[in-house]
């Protein structure tokens, strides 16, 4: 079988074509011939060689955390029921930018009726964490909420979250054709936070009131810029870092304007609930009540020029990788 392997630290051409040996299940295991594999900003990320504090990765190492396939084996132990199940894996040896994987077939998560393989790939991440997000603030038909970075995976998420919920959904992302997106989406009102005034739109969207409730999904100073746009007595969840880290909200201020602030390790489930966070956000798919944003789909092969694009901003919604 072929993978993606990161050879080295650094920019995207460090992802290099290898090929390896194909995996054996082991007791406990099954074998996932891999259809669909995400691809995370925070990928990108680590890939460059940030964040070495949190993430002792070394390379080379494959890339990649869940992928959507077919289970094509089992290993001793494992019901031979679940051989052609369509399925979300962890992967537990290799990482998921291969053409098959194994995983435990305790942390499988079948792909229900009704689902694509892409879309359930591109809700494993951005689904828990945009249900776990949502579910910490009040966000209900009084509600002013404010979204940033709409246009991403789970931004796009959040914005339809906020919709049904009966909320004002003000949605901002960079350029025309993601705000177009957030509109198509379900918020009231969009702003360019590519433009230096952006706060003072969305104060005057507010009547100057500010906002109830902030989804922050760029941190930096972009989230810093939404925090004081946030309304006193208000809630601002701070779970983003696109923009290089997550926003930094000083303690007094949240206090003195008794502002709630929630932070990302809020929503980092244990292993042994996160199986169940993904098949609630299937649940909501396969009623239709959220639809991931699929803005690109690259050839596993391609998986270097995956990087570049999500690493420039440039897709919308969520990036995979297709075997």
């Amino acid at each position: 079988m072929h993978v993606v392997e990161v050879e080295r630290f650094g920019g995207p051409e460090v992802l290099v074509w290898r090929e390896r040996p194909d995996p054996v299940a082991g007791p406990g295991q099954v074998v996932v011939a891999v259809a669909v594999a995400d691809v995370l900003f925070v990928e990108t990320q680590v890939r460059s060689g940030w964040g070495r504090d949190f993430f002792t990765v070394e390379p080379p190492y494959v890339p990649g955390d869940a992928a959507g396939g077919e289970v094509i084996s089992v290993g001793e132990g494992v019901d031979a029921s679940w051989l052609g199940r369509r399925v979300i894996a962890r992967a537990d040896e290799l990482g998921a930018y291969a053409e098959r994987v194994v995983a435990p077939v305790e942390a499988l998560v079948p792909i229900p009726e009704g689902v694509g393989t892409r879309e359930a790939v591109a809700l494993v991440h951005d689904g828990p964490t945009a249900l776990g997000v949502f579910g910490n603030a009040p966000v209900g038909p009084d509600t002013t909420v404010l979204i940033v970075a709409a246009a991403g995976g789970m931004g796009s998420l959040l914005v339809q979250l906020a919709h049904a919920a009966g909320a004002r959904v003000i949605g901002t992302a960079r350029g025309e054709r993601k705000l177009e997106t957030v509109r198509k989406l379900g918020a009231d009102e969009v702003v360019d936070h590519g433009a230096a005034d952006w706060p003072d739109r969305v104060r005057g969207l507010t009547g100057g009131a500010g906002v109830d409730v902030v989804f922050d999904g760029a941190g930096g100073a972009l989230g810093g810029a939404a925090f004081a746009v946030t309304a006193d007595g208000g809630h601002f969840s701070a779970h983003g870092a696109a923009a290089g880290d997550f926003a930094e909200i000083g303690e007094g201020e949240a206090e003195r304007r008794g502002i709630i602030v929630h932070g990302i390790r809020q929503v980092w489930f244990p292993p042994q609930e996160y199986g169940g966070w993904v098949e609630r956000a299937m649940g909501e798919a396969a009623a239709g009540r959220i639809a991931p944003t699929i803005g690109a789909v690259f050839p596993l092969r391609r998986a270097a020029e995956a990087h570049a694009v999500v690493e420039a901003r440039q897709v919308v919604g969520k990036a995979l990788l297709e075997v």
